[in-house]
């Protein structure tokens, strides 16, 4: 069957790219995958499959092989981001403030070449490979929970899924046998001071000044109230406060992000991060309101899971074409899949210099080498119909 897998990969590439780029062209946001659910339906119901919705703009079918066997399942995600595309090429997204830019466009493209090379060879298949087409995995806590709940994983003995990945280059598989991405995490600090003019500071209690010494001290808890050798990332994205140049305003707001691999740690962090605001406030003779909000749980593969993984990948990109990545601290509901049935998520080298294929994921020019399509492709449909069989 190899062989077979290998001929209609070539066969169906101008096909992938060409689903790629309509995908990026019409992108739409978590939730709201309407126009993309229905080509995607469109496209599996050409190939004599039965698609069905789930999880509002989700979509999940089901390739049955000639003889029983097991069931495995590959997963892709839809939704694009709130960002004006930049890439400059044809394929620019045509709606304004909407993009691509995580490559979510090639993974629905991979997936729906896997049933283009898969629906074939159904009379040589043992058992069934799942399709689940995801919605909302940018938008906190994912389309995934939503998909698990309406039954997408019954009956499911593994799960794969990969991902176009930047920093890697094109030519090359990144995998763990373990921790892969992390937990994200996100909080909220309003502060609460007294306002007043700005020529009489000492009559105020400046949310601002508060605030900055906040901030300050949040940076010290990676390097000085957490294990060195536990990852962990404490990051601020807001910080707002006032409007007007001579005013101290009455309250400040700060929000930020923080990733981790353990939940004992991300509540160790929740604390000390209280327990800073708390000790600042009360110097300043400020109050607060503190809040957290916990997404998707850490992504840990199955080690014999990858270990097939790694070996489709080899013989698709050969001995040197996979590699062992560190992990990384950035999240992916994939996991959730993860928490039911065992499983194992892929990074599929995407970027290429030599072709201006430099930006980084969620930025307005990113943009994949499409050559790694094919590598998908082939690497996913081998390793699901070798996880139809293996011993897992």
């Amino acid at each position: 069957m190899s062989d077979a897998i290998r001929r209609l990969v070539s066969e169906n590439r101008d096909y992938v790219v060409a689903l790629r780029r309509h995908f990026h062209n019409f992108p739409e946001l978590s939730t709201e995958e309407v126009k993309t659910q229905e080509r995607i339906m469109a496209e599996l119901a050409a190939l004599g499959l039965a698609p069905v919705k789930a999880a509002g703009t989700g979509v999940v079918a089901e390739i049955k092989g000639a003889r029983p066997g097991r069931t495995v399942a590959v997963r892709a995600d839809m939704d694009a981001l709130p960002i004006q595309d930049e890439c400059g090429q044809p394929y620019q997204s045509q709606n304004a403030g909407v993009c691509h830019a995580c490559g979510h466009d090639g993974h629905m493209a991979m997936l729906l070449g896997l049933a283009k090379v898969l629906a074939p060879l159904r009379d040589e298949l043992a058992g069934t490979v799942r399709l689940l087409f995801q919605p909302n995995e940018e938008m906190p806590p994912g389309g995934a929970v939503a998909m698990i709940d309406e039954g997408c994983l019954d009956g499911v003995a593994a799960i794969i899924g990969a991902h176009l990945w930047q920093p890697l280059p094109t030519g090359q598989l990144g995998l763990t046998f373990g921790r892969m991405m992390a937990q994200p995490g996100a909080f909220a600090i309003v502060l609460k001071g007294k306002g007043g003019h700005g020529s009489t500071p000492h009559v105020a209690v400046d949310p601002i000044l508060v605030g900055a010494a906040v901030v300050q001290a949040l940076h010290t808890i990676v390097s000085r109230s957490i294990d060195p050798l536990e990852p962990v990332v404490v990051s601020i994205g807001v910080f707002q406060a006032g409007r007007v140049y001579n005013v101290i305003p009455d309250t400040a707001r700060i929000e930020g992000t923080i990733r981790v691999f353990d939940g004992e740690t991300l509540k160790a962090v929740h604390r000390r991060i209280e327990q800073i605001v708390r000790g600042v406030c009360e110097a300043h003779g400020a109050a607060y309101e503190f809040t957290t909000s916990d997404s998707c749980p850490p992504l840990v593969n199955d080690a014999g899971i990858a270990r097939r993984v790694w070996r489709a990948g080899a013989a698709v990109l050969g001995d040197k074409g996979v590699c062992e990545i560190k992990p990384v601290l950035g999240g992916e509901d994939f996991s959730c899949y993860l928490q039911k049935v065992p499983g194992a998520f892929m990074f599929v080298g995407a970027g290429n210099a030599a072709k201006g294929l430099v930006y980084p994921h969620h930025h307005p020019k990113f943009d994949i080498d499409e050559d790694a399509l094919a590598h998908g492709v082939e690497i996913l449909a081998r390793s699901a119909v070798e996880l139809l069989t293996a011993e897992l």
